[in-house]
């Protein structure tokens, strides 16, 4: 089922998110299925469970043949739950990155190069990933909701912060959403 997407200003946006404890149960397995349904009807490279009201620390995020992001890197579709990120490097690389929540808006936002993250699927198994570039910058857009954070609160200079029409009149530059 294709859920609403919470907008930037719903106060349930600024919430951290509870940790899931029991895996492979039938309302886990729904909520992923209603998270895949609307990342897809939005064309979205991932979702996090507070997007679409739900209190928990669950993301989904993949990119193959999206029409939103033609020259991006295919990032395996991926459900994870209870993340941890960890940088590898301090090397920070500036991007830019939107939001089904901030529709419309483009941002450049500093994001770490290199990380590892872990966490669970549905079924409680381990994943683990060494990861850079663009599926580094997916991975902590996503995991930043289950904090209460929106990327315009990690831009730093606003003259690069904008109407997606505005700052690019000849079009691309989805960025990371």
């Amino acid at each position: 089922m294709i859920r609403p997407v919470l907008k930037m200003g719903d106060p349930r946006l600024w919430q951290q998110a509870r940790v899931v404890e029991r895996f492979a149960t039938d309302e886990l397995a729904a909520l992923i299925v209603d998270m895949q349904d609307t990342m897809r009807a939005l064309d979205g490279a991932g979702l996090a469970a507070p997007q679409i009201g739900v209190d928990l620390r669950v993301v989904i995020f993949g990119i193959d043949g999206n029409p939103r992001y033609p020259d991006a890197e295919t990032v395996p579709r991926t459900v994870l739950i209870n993340p941890l990120l960890t940088p590898l490097s301090a090397e920070v690389e500036d991007g830019w990155e939107g939001c089904l929540s901030v529709p419309g808006l483009r941002g450049s936002v500093p994001r770490w190069k290199y990380l590892r993250y872990s966490g669970f699927d549905l079924c409680g198994r381990a994943i683990e990933r060494t990861v850079c570039d663009f599926h580094a910058r997916v991975v902590q857009h996503e995991c930043d909701h289950l904090d209460g954070i929106l990327y315009p609160m990690r831009i730093k200079d606003f003259r690069r912060f904008g109407f997606v029409d505005a700052l690019f009149p000849e079009g691309g530059a989805a960025g990371a959403e």
